[in-house]
């Protein structure tokens, strides 16, 4: 029989990345989804379009990081081998105006989900999304499973709580239970709210004038930015593992926000002095100003390495969306050439 996943945040980024890596290993798929009165699917429906697949091996189910009634119901139901929680208010300036929330859903989400595999007796492997940000205003550089926690957000600090409950739930219970501690990892698929695809959008937009200026916060802050689906394989690994443990996944490199915007408007020979504007309303309250990863024990006990460096992700980011603005602006073409026609037959 296949190996079955269960994924909350299916619908995410690394969601969709993780649902395709697992599906090609040929593993079934569960993935977690709030009731909304609209669907939020567009990263996945191409998975459900195959072909070549006669019975679907993904399913969606309705379930909510909040409600511990239907994760009971839902991990009952599917009895996962390996249980992915990606699921979070995952957005770190939001977390300061929606603290509560991000809490409830970042934080207690977590200790939800272990006390279901632990009251249900279930013999599942569980993965926790940690976060370079729990790093925060670091003590260290570059940071390492042994540098101390500093968080500089309530999203920061709703995952401080997520990695703790983790490791308490290993050591107390038995648990299989793993933090990857994932720096920065943007894609494609990023959301477009998230500064580094707010910067590709912008500037692809600008490219062919369908956009004039682009807004940000602070430019000086460093991160260390690696490709999504390179960190899915790191998150897969740690759950092949004989012994359960926690990684810095990372690429040891880092860049400033401005680096960013010289490659992705240099990219399409633009100048981003030129476009971007800065707005006080973008800069966190606490900021953190340098995040960087030394992932040598992923390295070492994984065999993990990231495969695409800086300047590859910010053309693959650039190139998606300067098709996505070849679309809008082929759309607004076409939509301004009807509307003549449309008037003269009203009339």
């Amino acid at each position: 029989m296949p190996k079955r996943a269960l994924i909350t945040g299916i619908t995410g980024q690394d969601g969709s990345f993780l649902t395709e890596f697992l599906l090609n290993k040929g593993y079934e798929v569960f993935g977690i989804i709030r009731r909304s009165s609209s669907f939020n699917t567009d990263r996945i429906d191409h998975l459900y379009q195959d072909p070549h697949e006669p019975e679907t091996r993904l399913r969606l189910i309705y379930g909510d990081l909040n409600d511990s009634s239907s994760l009971n119901q839902i991990l009952q139901r599917v009895q996962p081998d390996e249980i992915y929680n990606l699921g979070a208010q995952s957005h770190v300036r939001v977390s300061f105006d929606v603290p509560e929330y991000t809490g409830e859903v970042t934080g207690l989400g977590t200790v939800r989900l272990l006390e279901a595999i632990r009251t249900i007796g279930l013999r599942t492997k569980f993965y926790q999304a940690s976060s370079s940000e729990l790093f925060g205003s670091v003590v260290e550089v570059p940071q390492t499973e042994r540098t101390p926690f500093r968080p500089r957000s309530p999203y920061g600090c709703a995952k401080a709580y997520a990695y703790f409950i983790t490791v308490n739930y290993r050591e107390s219970y038995g648990l299989f239970a793993c933090n990857g501690i994932l720096f920065n990892h943007e894609s494609e698929r990023r959301g477009e709210t998230f500064v580094t695809r707010k910067i590709t959008r912008a500037a692809t937009r600008i490219k062919l004038k369908l956009q004039e200026q682009l807004f940000l916060g602070n430019l000086e802050a460093r991160r260390d930015w690696g490709y999504a689906p390179d960190y899915i394989e790191a998150m897969w690994l740690m759950m092949q593992a004989e012994e359960p443990d926690d990684y810095v996944i990372a690429t040891g490199e880092t860049h400033s926000i401005r680096e960013f915007l010289d490659d992705a408007f240099g990219y399409l020979d633009l100048d981003w002095k030129k476009f971007v504007a800065i707005d006080p309303r973008y800069y966190r309250p606490a900021e953190v100003d340098l995040l960087l990863g030394d992932a040598t024990k992923a390295r070492r006990a994984l065999g993990w390495e990231p495969k695409i460096g800086f300047k590859e992700l910010v053309r693959l980011m650039v190139d998606h969306d300067l098709e996505l603005a070849r679309q809008e602006k082929a759309t607004q073409q076409i939509k301004g050439a009807l509307l003549p026609q449309r008037r003269w037959g009203a009339a």
